[in-house]
């Protein structure tokens, strides 16, 4: 209870009566509040099933449903077992006709939240993030730009946005192969909805990258910091501009693992970060180029031929 009045406005007493939904001065009977929304709890739970049962309130409202978990359904498939036959083919139709009822707008959420629910399984994204796609992917609907466009390009763009919000790593590759979308397809996607949304995303960061590459090729702690240090250096030097974040990440790492002497192969990194060895080649010889580790890395190979 909110315990905001101190003295009453008309005997100046502090002697006040905090009740269940009002505030009452106890010298001059004077009603300070009244009809006063009472945010506690009033009772007392022991188990959870109680709890359940005594809950004033329901689930928060979700955009990963398509109704945001406002909407109510005719009984459920175990209802059958209690009803006889002339109930259950009563109930049968009334169920048939709430779904023909609905309308093509929530059909087609029903049905894209769900594909949504699925290639975000697969990623293994936050709820976080997983939240946010439905969001867009809803105003996306609402706006008519899923019209002409496929269900999945749609789902797949909004997951990438939300990724991109989220500082969540994810590629455009990973999201084709999660969802069998080309990824030209995804990426045109991705732009057309930020786009018509007027949604603001900053640019990917290459060192969020780092972990998750790191961790694939059994790199150590040391060879990731490494990394991050290359990439705030190449950073500074503006070699990141105008690049492919996994491209740049890729060598940074591949860059740490050779200083490290945790060599790994060409085909490995670019394997994992999803791009060629030619563009890990060529991000390679520019970082060696620009920040001045060619001298180093040379003298580390030559130490390896001679062991």
């Amino acid at each position: 209870m909110q315990e905001y009045k101190i003295r009453c406005p008309e005997c100046n007493s502090k002697n006040l009566y905090h009740s269940k939904d009002s505030i009452n001065c106890k010298d001059c009977g004077l009603v300070l509040e009244d009809n006063l929304i009472d945010f506690g709890q009033d009772w007392r739970s022991f188990d959870n099933q109680t709890e359940d049962k005594q809950r004033r309130t329901g689930a928060p409202m979700k955009w990963s449903q398509h109704d945001q978990g406002l909407s109510t359904e005719v009984g459920t498939k175990s209802d059958l077992n209690v009803l006889g036959n002339k109930d259950k083919s009563k109930f049968m139709r009334l169920r048939k006709w709430q779904y023909r009822i609905s309308t093509a707008m929530e059909r087609n959420l029903k049905l894209a939240l769900a594909e949504l629910k699925r290639v975000s399984s697969f990623l293994k994204l936050p709820l976080a993030v997983d939240e946010e796609a439905s969001r867009i992917y809803t105003l996306a609907v609402q706006k008519g730009l899923v019209r002409g466009r496929s269900m999945e390009s749609v789902v797949c763009g909004a997951l990438y946005a939300a990724c991109r919000k989220h500082d969540v790593p994810r590629t455009l590759d990973e999201l084709s192969e999660a969802s069998g979308i080309e990824k030209k397809e995804i990426g045109r996607t991705y732009r057309f909805i930020t786009r018509e949304l007027q949604i603001s995303i900053l640019p990917s960061n290459p060192a969020d990258y780092i972990p998750r590459f790191a961790s694939a090729l059994k790199i150590s702690p040391e060879a990731q910091s490494k990394a991050v240090e290359i990439l705030d250096q190449a950073q500074t030097a503006e070699l990141t501009s105008g690049r492919g974040p996994t491209g740049i990440a890729a060598a940074a790492l591949y860059v740490a693992s050779l200083l490290n002497n945790e060599k790994r192969t060409q085909r490995e990194v670019a394997d994992v970060a999803g791009v060629t060895e030619v563009t890990i080649r060529n991000r390679y010889k520019e970082l060696l180029d620009r920040l001045g580790l060619e001298d180093t890395i040379k003298q580390i190979k030559k130490k390896e031929s001679n062991n």
